[in-house]
């Protein structure tokens, strides 16, 4: 007989931003190296329909699946975790769920019923929750649960799990609650009082944690530990420590030694003999942190003042530099502080320029000078979405002699719209989820630096834009010396652009960064890495500590 999923649901508590998605992801991969089938998902309780239309200053950046879903960034961590790629049913919002029961109440669905949270909300939740369960054999779904328990938005999904809780049963089931422990330096103690009241308005809900994950500054003890549990009604053998780390990434190692698999494990019923295949991950774990070289990279965007607008970008850029055995010290550059009178002195001495991708025009000027500056130095250079057609425009504008090419996002009447709206975006005028968006296919030339990376010809990346490069431009490209080193086979849209005689010139239209992960980093960015890494033959800058977040 088969044995059903199991469903673990990870709550928060005292202040948002303790790292569920994290340990979510942590959780997930200690399970997926013992064997089993698991996937996340993440319930956000804002009534957007999706991050599409956010701004990043909002909700950091917005991730993109590979069917074309956009998405919390948490989805990025799951990935980066498991290298298992989700989609769609994986992020819930309230948007999404309303907007699927007013659907139904339009379509008389209901049968003329009056359509309140309960029953009609919470069984949409419900339903979601369980889709993911029900459309592939998993052993595991662990479902994250956005904001803290109290907020007002949180209150229905809080009712379903309750409800989950009772149709499923324990063996099935499972809290894990995330709490805040924090330290008084006036009184020199942890208090646990934060974490008391937390689960107490988990209890007033009808829900009892299973598990809880107290993350804090300080070890604790295991007085403190007792203490939480008897307040609580948890075991002390469940009552967890998540002390912080200097890299997300020791999350899962220090949750296999808090035993965390283990007792998420015996209370479902599950087999949790012998331990983790962690193997891969340490030595992971042994490059970022002892590497061997040094390399400074500069990041130009206009969100840099959040690291978290580029969090795709910047662990992909961590996983390439343990792959290259080498620290990346990463620069954020905003690109509305580089002008013409600056731009040289703010990248001199940046051994990479990797220019981030965005919308519109406000920093449009200091990204185009970093891809000239790239260009015109032999400076390593990464362009993604944006920052191709930023190297596009300024590789038009002094190679091809054409002063006022520009995109037509920017410039609607530019004489020279060497980056133009695509046909199909032509006439659409609703913004969420109407980009061109997920995975495409991508033939790439042989000879190029591209090719050499990637090791094939036919690649599929993923997707987010409403602009392309102009193809009437491109003879006048390649004879100047960028030619179009990937195309899509299905439309010729040009997907990277390269500068062969450059030392590494590389644009691409889609997001490679989505497609990173600890086990598999990508090829461009390691080959990007590579490459800055290299620039000066002589170059074998020694590491003798750094900091590997």
């Amino acid at each position: 007989m088969a044995v059903p999923t199991k469903y673990i649901f990870v709550t928060g508590g005292v202040t948002s931003s303790l790292g569920k998605g994290i340990i979510s992801a942590s959780l997930a991969k200690l399970l997926q190296a013992r064997g089993y089938q698991v996937t996340i998902q993440k319930l956000d309780p804002y009534i957007n329909v999706d991050p599409g239309t956010l701004n990043p200053y909002e909700h950091g950046e917005c991730y993109v699946t590979e069917d074309g879903a956009e998405t919390d960034l948490d989805l990025g961590h799951y990935e980066r975790f498991t290298g298992m790629p989700t989609s769609q049913a994986n992020n819930v919002t309230t948007g999404r769920i309303y907007q699927s029961v007013i659907n139904k109440e339009r379509r008389g669905d209901y049968l003329g019923k009056t359509v309140q949270i309960i029953p009609h909300i919470t069984d949409e939740i419900k339903r979601r929750i369980k889709l993911l369960g029900s459309r592939h054999k998993y052993d595991f779904v662990i479902t994250e649960i956005g904001g803290t328990v109290g907020d007002m938005e949180s209150l229905p999904y809080i009712e379903s799990v309750r409800q989950l809780k009772w149709e499923m049963g324990d063996n099935n089931t499972l809290v894990i609650h995330l709490t805040l422990v924090p330290y008084l330096s006036a009184s020199g103690e942890l208090k646990t009082k934060p974490t008391q009241h937390s689960v107490k308005v988990l209890l007033e809900n009808g829900i009892q944690p299973n598990v809880l994950v107290l993350r804090t500054e300080r070890e604790l003890s295991m007085d403190l530990r007792r203490k939480v549990a008897l307040f609580c009604n948890v075991d002390a053998e469940a009552v967890i420590q998540s002390i912080d780390a200097p890299t997300i990434y020791e999350v899962p190692i220090l949750m296999q030694k808090e035993k965390l698999d283990v007792i998420v494990l015996k209370k479902l019923g599950m087999n949790y003999e012998g331990q983790p295949d962690l193997a891969p991950w340490k030595n992971f774990l042994k490059r970022m942190q002892q590497p061997k070289y040094s390399v400074h990279i500069g990041l130009v965007g206009k969100y840099v003042e959040l690291r978290d607008a580029y969090m795709s970008i910047t662990e992909s850029l961590k996983h390439a530099g343990a792959a290259n055995n080498c620290h990346v010290n990463l620069t954020l550059i905003h690109s509305e502080n580089i002008d013409e009178s600056n731009y040289r002195d703010r990248l001199r001495g940046l051994e990479g320029i990797l220019v981030a991708p965005g919308f519109g025009d406000r920093g449009i000027d200091g990204k185009i000078l970093a891809a000239q500056y790239a260009r015109e130095n032999d400076v390593p250079f990464f362009g993604i979405c944006l920052g191709l057609q930023c190297a596009v425009v300024e590789f038009a504008r002094h190679k091809l002699g054409l002063a006022k090419a520009h995109s037509t996002e920017m410039i609607p009447r530019t004489p020279d719209p060497v980056i133009d709206l695509m046909e199909d975006q032509k006439g659409i005028t609703e913004k969420g989820g109407t980009m061109r968006l997920g995975s495409y296919p991508c033939v790439l030339k042989e000879s190029t630096k591209s090719y050499k990376a990637y090791g094939c010809e036919e690649i599929s990346e993923r997707h987010r834009h409403r602009y392309e490069f102009n193809d009437h431009y491109l003879k006048d490209f390649e004879k100047a010396g960028m030619i179009a080193a990937g195309i899509n086979p299905d439309n010729g849209l040009v997907e990277i652009m390269e500068i062969p005689s450059h030392k590494w010139f590389v644009g691409v239209q889609f997001h490679p960064e989505y497609q990173s992960n600890v086990l598999h980093p990508h090829p461009l960015f390691v080959d990007f890495i590579k490459a800055s890494l290299s620039r000066d033959p002589g170059k074998t800058t020694q590491v003798k500590r750094t900091n590997a977040n």
